[in-house]
């Protein structure tokens, strides 16, 4: 392995993480935006022009607070589970493609920092990680509020992971393989939203569930819980979950717009290859309006619904939808 290849893998880390860090930061300012437009209300207008440096300020105000550790709380784990949470999050999107080829120096690039045959496992794998952060924190806090979340954390996660892994095998089953690079490929015709709207429909739901988004933001329900897991929380540790929660809903609507909205295909995308970071920008900021106008809609549902929508319908409805798919596809084969 030549040095210009350890290179490359450096860069292409730096600009994932840098990104998904300071996208969370900026996320967070868009949901403030479009919820206030929705709402009828103003938003942040005063951290510098319109606002938008009202990111820095949080941060800066987050650093400043006094960090808080109970007597009780088993103190390693309460500071190790924020980690646990934030790391699975930024690694996530590792697999997701960018772009195509593109040639600079002289030398051809591919916009993707790992294309693995087995890169939907990966994203499955890596996600379930974050929980036990969740979970962790809840249990360390020695507080009746945070370990109820913690519990229901885990619940959830059991509950819809199994749903939103079947909602992933139909997209793979149309591209034949479980690279994100093919799955995007395979969209250059039609988009698997059009193929595949029942996977669509599960993904979405599924995935607002696991990154605990309203409304199935169970884990952190203020009207039960106080705050749920993070209950005793405070500065840069609320800050690391307050940050794996945004970045997880950005690497989410980057996954999902690489799944059903063909990734960064777009007009004229063979010609100008540097315009598939662009066009995934803006199927990730349309997927994340979609995620935001759910929450400034829905009201929390009760928890036994939440298991029993888990359970009876969603995991149902995405099994038979792989049957369906694969039926379909032997027919249509064959």
């Amino acid at each position: 392995m030549d040095f210009a290849t350890i290179l490359e893998w450096i860069i292409k880390s730096l600009i994932v993480v840098l990104s998904l860090t300071a996208g969370f930061a900026y996320t967070t300012l868009y949901e403030r935006k479009v919820l206030a437009r929705m709402q009828v209300r103003v938003g942040p207008n005063r951290a510098g022009p319109l606002g938008i440096l009202q990111p820095v300020a949080d941060g800066i105000k987050l650093i400043f607070k006094e960090d808080l550790i109970p007597a009780e709380a088993d103190k390693f784990i309460f500071v190790l589970a924020p980690i646990i949470t934030v790391i699975p999050a930024l690694v996530m999107t590792a697999v997701v493609p960018w772009g195509g080829t593109i040639n600079l120096f002289g030398r051809d690039f591919t916009l993707q920092l790992a294309d693995l045959n087995v890169g939907v496992l990966w994203i499955l794998s890596v996600t379930s990680i974050s929980v036990y952060g969740i979970s962790l924190a809840g249990w360390s806090s020695n507080n009746k509020y945070a370990m109820l979340g913690g519990l229901r954390a885990t619940a959830q996660m059991i509950s819809y992971e199994l749903a939103l892994g079947l909602a992933y095998v139909g997209p793979i089953l149309l591209a034949g393989s479980m690279s994100l690079g093919a799955i995007v490929n395979a969209q250059r015709a039609v988009p698997n939203v059009i193929l595949q709207p029942v996977a669509f429909a599960i993904y979405l739901m599924a995935s607002l569930a696991e990154i605990n988004r309203a409304p199935f933001d169970m884990p952190e329900a203020e009207q039960e819980l106080t705050a749920g897991y993070h209950t005793e929380y405070s500065s840069m540790k609320f800050a690391l979950f307050f940050m794996a929660e945004y970045i997880k809903m950005v690497a989410i609507s980057m996954i999902g717009a690489t799944l059903f909205f063909g990734g960064y295909l777009g007009p004229f995308i063979d010609q100008a290859p540097i315009l598939g970071p662009i066009y995934l920008f803006v199927k990730t900021a349309i997927w994340m309006f979609l995620i935001i106008w759910l929450r400034a809609t829905l009201p929390r549902i009760r928890y036994d619904r939440l298991m029993a929508l888990g359970w009876k319908v969603m995991f149902p409805v995405a099994l038979a939808n792989v049957v369906v798919t694969a039926i379909v596809i032997v027919l249509v084969g064959g």
